[in-house]
């Protein structure tokens, strides 16, 4: 589901609600101290599911001294951010 290429953590599966569960958890795993870019640039598909995945990443970097950023977010889904307010929350790359 998440690979580490380049540096990047790069999500290789549809960021849909089937899959948000397991991306998170995929997601804490690939964590590690220091700044972690999720790259997104190979999502075909994503709902609002998305957003949820993404700020549980955020939360559990809080907490392991890890800072995220994001890559190539799919349109949909940073349209749906900026609907729910939460577009600051999302640290771009």
């Amino acid at each position: 589901m998440i690979e580490r290429e380049a540096g990047r953590l790069l999500v290789k599966a549809p960021l849909i609600m089937a899959n948000a569960r397991g991306l998170l958890e995929a997601g804490r795993s690939a964590l590690l101290a220091g700044e972690q870019v999720f790259d997104f640039s190979e999502v075909t598909e994503a709902d609002s599911s998305a957003i949820a995945v993404m700020l549980g990443w955020l939360r559990v970097a809080s907490l392991t001294q890890s800072t995220v950023k994001f890559a190539h977010i799919p349109t949909g889904v940073r349209a749906l951010a900026e609907l729910y307010g939460v577009t600051e929350l999302l640290p771009l790359a």
